[in-house]
């Protein structure tokens, strides 16, 4: 056995550069890890820069400068992600606001539901496990209001955090796409001279990250102006919070989807009752999310999510364990950094064969 890790050991690790590699990815990993409260700005501010370089550089191309070109694609970005937020946020305030209005009403609602199963099923349910049901629902309400409660106070001190977000993102954007020249040469100084492997993985990654983050901005204002446009033709109460909800839904592969169901079929649900209007709301919301797996994810990522669906939910559950929300809105590029680095690690060990995941 001992013999068998040593020959492994030197046939995978024998070379210098898969070295480097995987202590590059150690520490980067170990950075965002320990510092990701200090470098939570930088990575919102990365994220942003990777979505406007693409029409930075159409303004490039037709001539202009580049501090010219991200002078306007930064102000003309800010100007539209401020109107669009003047509207839906008072919206959204206003429907969340009557939502928890109206909660108490759907609790009860629920019980009354709840309290005629016994008598609809008498053989199936009885009234000892409808009034545990019940009691067990009542103590998770009450730690969900304390939550709410404590989550209210502590947004006093993120308000703060918000208003440093919003003078240093814009910032640290405008700074990374005119600059990013000089910023890309002095830390390729810092790597070793022989990284032919670190330059491999990064140009495979590069291009899958901007793909990623671009595609999954124009999946939420797709997933979420469709929703609500049909939660508003329905008639459903709060369909823009609901529509809010189902557009951040897709931030989480396939889980976000499965989780914001509940809310939206329990909203129509004490809306209508057992209806058929229920019904048609709940097949066209199932149109919504089939369309988005099977045509606009592929639409839009292409080959940014060129991986299997239980790697992705590994990756999701792994990375967001580790590294809170940017490990889960990250996930899918993380996963392909992980195969990229094992099939450039097995073709440099085996330059004859291909390994994927």
């Amino acid at each position: 056995m001992l013999d068998w890790l040593k020959k492994w050991y030197a046939n995978k690790f024998s070379d210098p550069q898969v070295v480097t590699l995987f202590l590059l990815l150690l520490i980067g990993f170990m950075a965002i890890y320990w510092l990701s409260g200090i470098l939570a700005p930088v990575l919102v501010a990365i994220a942003f820069a990777y979505l406007l370089e693409w029409p930075v550089v159409r303004l490039t191309r037709l001539g202009l400068s580049r501090s010219v070109s991200t002078i306007a694609v930064v102000a003309g970005f800010l100007g539209l992600a401020t109107l669009t937020l003047m509207w839906i946020i008072p919206i959204v305030w206003y429907q969340g606001r009557n939502l928890l209005r109206d909660l108490p009403q759907m609790i009860e609602q629920g019980r009354s539901y709840l309290l005629e199963l016994p008598q609809s099923f008498p053989g199936m349910v009885s009234v000892e496990q409808i009034n545990i049901l019940i009691h067990s629902v009542d103590e998770r309400l009450m730690v969900f209001g304390r939550d709410m409660l404590q989550l209210s106070l502590a947004s006093i001190v993120d308000l703060v955090a918000l208003l440093i977000y919003l003078v240093l993102v814009p910032m640290m954007v405008f700074f990374m796409l005119k600059d990013k020249a000089q910023l890309t040469a002095s830390f390729v100084q810092l790597l070793p001279s022989e990284r032919k492997l670190i330059g491999q993985v990064w140009h495979e990654m590069n291009a899958q990250i901007m793909n990623y983050i671009r595609g999954k901005i124009l999946e939420i204002f797709i997933v979420g102006a469709v929703s609500y446009a049909v939660f508003a033709i329905f008639g459903l109460n709060y369909p823009l919070l609901l529509g809010v909800l189902v557009g951040l839904s897709v931030l989480i592969p396939y889980i976000g989807a499965a989780v914001v169901t509940l809310p939206v079929a329990l909203v129509a649900f004490f809306q209508w009752g057992p209806t058929a209007e229920f019904g048609y709301l709940m097949l066209a919301y199932g149109i919504i999310q089939a369309l988005d797996g099977n045509l606009l994810v592929p639409i839009l990522f292409s080959e940014a999510v060129d991986l299997n669906p239980v790697f992705i939910i590994i990756a999701v559950l792994f990375f967001g364990g580790l590294f809170g929300f940017w490990g889960i809105f990250f996930a899918i590029p993380l996963a392909s950094l992980v195969k990229a680095t094992i099939n450039a690690w097995s073709e440099r060990a085996h330059p004859h064969s291909n390994t994927a995941i």
